[in-house]
């Protein structure tokens, strides 16, 4: 066996995640920055309206409420149905200005809510995406720095779709998930490795280190199922340096996010929110 590899924080998987991370981080920022900017305007409007009334809707006008009070009556932008002609109402409105006025249901009150949970959610996205990652991580160096038993194995790939997961079997039935690496797939059938950790397990080759994706398993995966060869020939060395390629891995990951728009464009229709629920959504 070789000597015992230090674990490597650049390794491909961990670039990986980081590259996904920063796009993450990027479109959670440009959701936050743009409701943060939406919701000062509203809240610019909301906060000189600090005076209180009664009125009565009279009519409506091109998706709004035509309300007449004591002072002036005036047209109020409504984010949802109009009330009914003759309802009682609240008023909120500029003391110095009674012209500038709401009533419930406005749409700068829908506009001011839901930019308020625009803020939120980017903030709550972008915390927990960075809580998972820290957690992936520690937890996939700590079972590298484990001590180090030996352990045979065979590379097998489970296909589902579009989704392909490296899996390393051993001779006791156990499944290895593991993080790809070009190195997997010029990988010896049977071999001979040094393994560390017993759920989460990282398995040591010559030079590298393979994280875990996930736990050890008992059962076998789900999906079609492809051994490696038990002696690579020059073909398998040129599709490793093929597959190994970033252009390949993000191709593969970009047939992942097709559906993102679609869902954001239903999400966006339910949620009447337009560009931005859309990006959000997305």
């Amino acid at each position: 066996m070789t000597q015992q590899v230090v674990p490597r924080i650049a390794a491909r998987p961990v670039r990986h995640i980081a590259l996904a991370t920063v796009l993450v981080l990027a479109v959670g920022t440009v959701i936050g920055g743009v409701s943060l900017a939406s919701y000062r305007e509203a809240d610019g409007i909301l906060r000189v309206l600090t005076a209180r009334a009664t009125g009565t809707v009279v009519g409506e006008s091109t998706g709004g409420a035509v309300v007449r009070w004591a002072g002036p009556s005036f047209t109020v932008a409504m984010s949802g149905s109009v009330p009914p002609t003759g309802t009682r109402t609240q008023i909120a409105y500029d003391p110095a200005d009674p012209a500038t006025a709401i009533i419930p249901g406005a749409a700068v009150l829908t506009d001011a809510d839901r930019s308020r949970d625009g803020v939120l959610f980017a903030g709550f996205l972008l915390v927990l995406v960075l809580l998972v990652d820290g957690w992936l991580l520690l937890s996939r160096l700590r079972a590298a720095r484990r001590p180090g038993y030996d352990l045979v194995v065979r590379r097998v790939t489970m296909r589902r779709g579009l989704m392909a997961r490296t899996w390393l079997e051993t001779e006791d039935s156990r499944w290895i998930p593991v993080y790809f690496d070009p190195a997997v797939v010029t990988l010896p059938a049977p071999t001979s490795v040094l393994a560390h950790g017993d759920r989460l397990i990282a398995v040591e080759l010559p030079g590298l280190m393979l994280y875990p994706s996930g736990r050890a398993r008992r059962v076998e995966p789900p999906g079609r199922r492809t051994d490696s060869p038990t002696a690579p020939d020059a073909h398998t060395a040129a599709r490793a340096t093929a597959v190994g390629r970033w252009r390949h891995q993000l191709r593969i990951d970009a047939a992942l996010l097709v559906p993102a728009p679609l869902l954001g464009i239903l999400w966006a229709y339910l949620d009447d929110g337009g560009l931005l629920g859309w990006l959000g959504a997305t």
